[in-house]
């Protein structure tokens, strides 16, 4: 599924345009992967996975964090985006397996930027 999806998602203009900058990757060699990843799952927790989030569709920042960085180029940024693109339907909460999910894609979407 992972592959299928980073496939679809480099077909999309606007989803493929995103990339880390030098600011992020210096985060990200400062804090390392096993912070990046719990940094993901807050956000992913506090921001995406209430059933009707504060400020959906505009909750995640273009900037500032490798992980808000990816939530974009995944399309794990809002609730409609986790919808169309990854069949998680809005108007419930996200599962801990769903959330799980969200911050694997995004991590591994950080790993394949790294690499």
């Amino acid at each position: 599924m992972t592959q299928d999806l980073f496939d679809r998602l480099s077909r999309s203009r606007f989803r493929s345009r995103f990339r880390l900058g030098a600011r992020e990757n210096a985060y990200l060699d400062a804090k390392g992967c096993d912070v990046i990843r719990s940094h993901a799952a807050d956000f992913v927790a506090q921001r995406l996975a209430p059933a009707e989030p504060r400020n959906d569709g505009r909750q995640t920042p273009m900037r500032g964090h490798p992980a808000f960085i990816a939530q974009h180029a995944t399309a794990t940024c809002c609730r409609g985006c986790l919808a169309k693109w990854h069949g998680i339907p809005a108007g419930r909460p996200m599962t801990e397996a769903e959330q799980g999910r969200v911050v694997t894609v995004i991590m591994e979407w950080i790993t394949r930027q790294r690499a």
